[in-house]
């Protein structure tokens, strides 16, 4: 089994590119200051065909 197998690809709009789902290279968890004081979690990366800076803004938890 390789190292890689549980690794999620994580996609995002490229605004350089201008396609969605562009894959991420070297994506990692952050938190930004959402509205109200909130923190909003996302994803940031590079795109992996030019390079640009990406962010992608992840949804909220589902509560039960």
């Amino acid at each position: 089994m390789a190292e890689n197998d549980n690794v999620v690809k994580v996609t995002g709009y490229c605004v350089k590119c201008r396609e969605k789902d562009r894959e991420m290279k070297g994506a990692t968890e952050v938190a930004m200051k959402g509205k109200g004081g909130v923190e909003r979690k996302a994803m940031t990366g590079t795109c992996a065909v030019c390079g640009t800076k990406m962010f992608k803004i992840l949804g909220k938890p589902k509560t039960e």
